[in-house]
């Protein structure tokens, strides 16, 4: 009899239990995707089923959900997040993701701002351009960053395949082709005459670039710099430097680690883009490297190394290709006695970011100095004589602006600084100069603007200063004045620190023109500081004599920083 109510019993047992287990909730772990840099979280009404904007969450973020808890409304599937405390959240099911990787949801995006599209994450290999404006298809990422926006995108526009920096765009075509508050600064930049053919000014990129700012890498505000060139003489005394520097206020030196056919070190970037330039370096040149950088960083000083771009004989030896050429001969173009890589050719950006990026991981520079970031000037009279080889159809300041942009991105991921010299003509209003630098457009990306007025490349009567060679402070401080309104027609002005002449009139110009001593550094700098350039300066000695360095160091010992700000 016993027998026959046992079934019955372990059927409602199993009934019972199953009800018990439906009401138990299943957690399982997910992760925020969004096409936006958050996803939007609900509040659902239990007794009328309104669903309402309640809250959002970085996307990324790793959540619990309640699986077995799904509410649909309107074909919308909302899943509930377990929460300690707090009313209950929902989110959407396509933002819940198992799949940590696959969190970016955006299809396709728009240019903003004309970009260098990388070939990979790894190096700065360049596979192509995206014009503003361009629709792109997302097909990828690299990686979040804490404020749930993407780092840089994998895209596909055409045949081109490669990574942009999300920065550069945007989810509209119509916020794409929109400029940077053209009611302030358009009409500054139409005004700008193209009276040598290197582009208009308005065709440039203006939207803000906020300059970084490293935890472990501080640009000191006022940089008092000494220049040294690339010679083992000179870097192997480098404890003569820093005995020198800190008998006065220098606390800043800018080392050359390549100049037009004076490479310093063998590096590897040379080895791939140019082995002309790796045969002809130093062979222990990065053991002194090693040592200069190392004893000036235990002193305590910042230290910036130099590298010419766009005048560079060894690197047309190696890539004719890449060269400025002659229409009629097909044969590189030589000018002031040098040929001249095209500074619209990818192949030699990547040269010289890649090994800029190699001297900071091998020597920790704080900062790279890109110099000759130009065409050659003097160039007017024979344009139709010089192919260029524009394959990008680009002007002469959009080529300068996008390299300097291209060279910021890469040279920020690791942690350092960018100056960019520039002509002291750069600081005239009215014209985009001839060379392609046009300084708003510039200052505007760089991290410090780096013009160079030396005095006795200034025209008789210029600025109306007779002889400006032998008055140093006026025409530094009517040439300060001029660059500040360069500065404000950009909307994220870089600093300014500005080479000083610090070598003797040149013959050609005036046989008895002044000694550049340390009374007449000092005038250029306080020109400068008067105007209100107070970013610093850095000599130009070619020679980097530290005997003359040491007869003109009562200049170098002023703190013209404290000073300003005293007055």
């Amino acid at each position: 009899m016993k027998t026959r109510y046992i079934y019955p019993i372990l059927l409602v047992t199993l009934l019972l239990a199953s009800c018990k287990q439906d009401k138990t909730d299943i957690i399982e772990p997910r992760f925020i995707a969004s096409d936006r840099p958050y996803a939007t979280l609900y509040s659902i009404d239990e007794e009328t089923g309104v669903v309402s904007v309640a809250d959002s969450l970085l996307r990324g973020s790793k959540v619990e959900v309640i699986v077995n808890a799904k509410y649909k409304s309107n074909k919308i599937v909302y899943l509930p997040l377990k929460a300690r405390k707090g009313p209950k959240r929902y989110a959407m099911l396509p933002n819940l993701s198992t799949d940590s990787l696959a969190l970016v949801l955006e299809k396709q995006l728009y240019v903003r701002t004309p970009a260098s599209v990388l070939a990979d994450t790894a190096s700065s290999a360049i596979a192509g351009q995206v014009e503003k404006g361009r629709q792109v298809s997302i097909v990828g990422y690299d990686k979040l960053q804490a404020d749930g926006t993407v780092h840089r995108y994998k895209i596909q526009v055409s045949d081109t395949l490669g990574y942009v920096y999300s920065k550069y765009l945007v989810p509209t075509q119509e916020e794409a082709l929109s400029r940077y508050m053209p009611e302030k600064y358009d009409s500054l930049h139409l005004a700008i005459k193209n009276r040598f053919g290197a582009g208009k000014a308005i065709d440039c990129d203006f939207f803000p670039r906020p300059k970084p700012e490293f935890k472990d890498n501080r640009m000191p505000e006022s940089c008092y710099s000494l220049y040294i060139n690339f010679s083992p003489a000179n870097l192997s005394k480098i404890d003569e430097y820093i005995e020198l520097a800190k008998q006065t206020k220098i606390n800043t030196f800018v080392i050359d680690i390549k100049d037009n056919e004076c490479p310093g070190f063998r590096s590897e970037a040379m080895l791939k883009y140019s082995p002309t330039n790796y045969n002809r370096s130093t062979k222990n040149g990065e053991k002194l490297y090693k040592r200069a950088v190392s004893r000036l960083h235990e002193e305590g000083f910042y230290v910036v190394a130099r590298i010419t771009c766009f005048k560079d004989s060894y690197f047309v030896k190696d890539n004719p290709e890449c060269a400025i050429t002659e229409i009629e001969t097909g044969e590189p173009f030589k000018h002031n006695k040098s040929f001249w890589p095209s500074a619209f050719n990818r192949r030699v950006w990547e040269f010289n970011v890649e090994l800029a990026k190699e001297a900071i991981r091998k020597f920790g520079f704080n900062e790279i100095n890109f110099d000759y970031v130009r065409f050659p000037d003097r160039m007017t009279k024979i344009e139709d004589r010089i192919d260029y080889h524009n394959c990008y159809g680009e002007t002469k300041v959009q080529a300068i602006q996008r390299f300097v942009q291209y060279a910021c991105d890469e040279i920020h991921e690791l942690g350092a600084y960018v100056s960019i010299d520039v002509f002291g003509e750069c600081a005239n209003p009215g014209y985009t100069t001839a060379y392609g630098q046009y300084w708003p457009a510039l200052s505007n990306i760089a991290d410090v603007m780096c013009g160079m007025p030396y005095p006795d490349h200034f025209p008789d009567g210029f600025y109306g200063i007779k002889k400006p060679w032998n008055h140093p402070y006026e025409i530094l401080s009517a040439w300060g004045q001029r660059v500040q309104a360069r500065q404000k027609a950009t909307p994220t002005p870089a600093k300014v620190r500005t080479w000083v002449q610090a070598y003797h009139v040149m013959r050609h110009v005036d046989p008895n023109g002044i000694d550049y001593n340390a009374e007449n550094i000092e005038k250029e700098i306080r020109g400068l500081f008067d105007a209100g350039l107070t970013g610093g300066y850095t000599t130009w000695l070619s020679s980097s004599n530290i005997n003359k360095y040491r007869e003109q160091a009562p200049a170098f010992c002023i703190d013209y920083y404290a000073e300003t700000m005293q007055q």
